[in-house]
């Protein structure tokens, strides 16, 4: 695996969960502190949601800095191009903002990797190696290149055999957009992940939107329960109310009960 993990239980919070809209207004700051005041471990930065990506990602890095968080940098692009080339140049974007942001991970999705694309993975190691401090971990996105149990499968295998296997993120809610069973998805790729994107969803007559674990549709106590507890977990869901502190540590204190009753299960095994 490339770089250094994050090892252990924390609760993070992805700032996406504050709404796009006011994150944009506000800054990613502001909610890093709010984040910071209602207990959480650490936070996700979000590259699309940045104002001033140099100037901004260095101000967070102090901040995360003096107030002990952990830190993820989540990328917007997609790792290969459609075609099924390596994205070079979207790499080594999400890896300098990674350094800026002095963040030990780093999120993509692997956009349009396929068969023919196994050959660059030789490549992406070489980028890899020469930023051994940060570790890339993929996330299932919403999309049915990037999003489905096949395409990560497929994925993990081929980084095996390659000899460089990669973490993967675990987005709970990602799998209903492309039709799959997130259950079946935890099982099967549990041994790879090493983040969790928890999230819950709410099936309207068009599409499927993310809520609070407390209001989903789908088992998400028995997908997390099929996941890693000692990996960094991340609410990625809507947090919203008059009283968003009072909401966010209700939200991180469900979350860790949740990762803590997983583990004593497992203990008694």
């Amino acid at each position: 695996m490339s770089g250094v993990a994050q090892e252990g239980f924390s609760a993070l919070i992805s700032l996406t969960a504050f709404g796009a809209s006011e994150v944009q207004r506000l800054g990613q700051l502001h909610f890093t502190q709010l984040a910071h005041a209602a207990g959480a471990d650490g936070v996700e930065v979000r590259g699309e949601l940045l104002r001033g990506a140099a100037s901004e990602l260095q101000d967070l890095a102090q901040a995360t800095s003096a107030l002990g968080l952990q830190r993820v940098y989540s990328s917007p692009q997609g790792l290969w191009q459609d075609d099924g080339t390596l994205d070079q140049a979207a790499l080594a974007a999400a890896l300098q903002a990674a350094q800026t942001l002095d963040a030990p991970r780093l999120k993509m999705s692997m956009g349009g990797f396929g068969p023919a694309s196994v050959p660059s993975l030789a490549r992406l190691r070489a980028c890899l190696a020469d930023v051994s401090a940060v570790e890339l971990v993929i996330e299932n996105d919403q999309t049915p290149t990037a999003g489905t149990l096949s395409a990560l499968a497929f994925f993990s295998a081929a980084c095996a055999q390659a000899g460089h296997p990669l973490g993967l993120t675990f987005d709970m809610g990602n799998w209903h957009w492309t039709g799959e069973c997130p259950l079946q998805a935890a099982q099967a790729l549990a041994p790879q992940v090493t983040y969790v994107h928890c999230k819950g969803v709410l099936r309207q007559p068009q599409r499927w939107v993310a809520v609070p674990l407390s209001q989903s549709q789908a088992p998400w106590r028995a997908v997390l329960r099929a996941l890693p507890a000692q990996v960094p977990w991340a609410i990625e869901y809507p947090l919203q109310g008059e009283d968003l502190l009072a909401v966010t540590r209700t939200e991180l204190a469900l979350l860790r009960a949740e990762a803590q009753r997983v583990r004593e299960c497992r203990a008694v095994l």
